[in-house]
């Protein structure tokens, strides 16, 4: 069983994301400050924090900053703040996904799992869609439904590959770099840029209005099934 953190100030959100996890099979741990949740990661070990940013002793971010020193474990920001700097900074402290108050049950849910999933290193069950193309991860194909095929070069491939393995989850662009390029690439944002409309141009229906390979500006990317 699936062992969720839930930080947050607010008792009704507690209760109602108590209720809603534990309903789905669940195991949840709460804590109402900063203080509170790092003591509870560091005995319960927990698979998932998910994390509110406005807490009243510790600032979330620092938060996150304290967990990363010692664990790799998922971090979903919950939080009222909807400045982009905001979510940079969770997601520069180590935070690997961001969502906004008043927030969807249901998209929180997907999001959980959609992390869970990376975390765990889940395969693709079958080949997907994007636009006219049934793209293969294991095969490296892409065929068009007329049966052509595009070439994708393979830094490509490897980028599509973190992403549609992903399906619904941020991945950020500090992990998308790290993974591709290296470490010492940490900053070159134009090289995701680049290679993202390049996807988009051979794959999207619409390259300028994409609804599979999407931008979440200042943050990174997401594969939308």
């Amino acid at each position: 069983m699936t062992r969720v953190l839930i930080v947050d100030d607010e008792p009704q959100i507690l209760r109602a994301l108590r209720i809603n996890l534990t309903a789905r099979q669940y195991e949840v741990l709460v804590a109402a400050d900063g203080t509170a949740a790092l003591q509870v990661a560091a005995h319960d070990r927990p698979d998932l924090v998910v994390l509110d940013l406005g807490l009243p002793d510790l600032d979330g971010v620092e938060v996150i900053r304290k967990l990363r020193t010692w664990t790799p474990v998922p971090i979903i920001v919950l939080s009222g703040r909807v400045g982009s700097s905001d979510k940079v900074d969770a997601l520069d402290a180590g935070a690997d996904d961001y969502v906004t108050k008043p927030f969807n049950v249901d998209e929180l849910l997907a999001r959980i799992r959609a992390v869970t999933r990376r975390q765990g290193g889940a395969e693709p069950t079958a080949p997907v869609r994007i636009g006219r193309f049934t793209i293969d991860l294991a095969a490296r194909t892409a065929v068009a439904d007329s049966g052509e095929s595009v070439h994708l070069t393979k830094t490509e491939w490897h980028l599509l590959d973190i992403l549609v393995r992903n399906p619904g989850a941020l991945v950020t662009q500090r992990y998308l770099l790290q993974q591709v390029w290296g470490p010492t690439y940490l900053h070159e944002t134009h090289y995701l840029r680049q290679y993202l409309a390049q996807l988009r141009r051979k794959l999207e229906y619409d390259p300028a209005r994409p609804r599979h390979l999407l931008t979440e500006p200042g943050m990174g990317y997401r594969y939308a099934p």
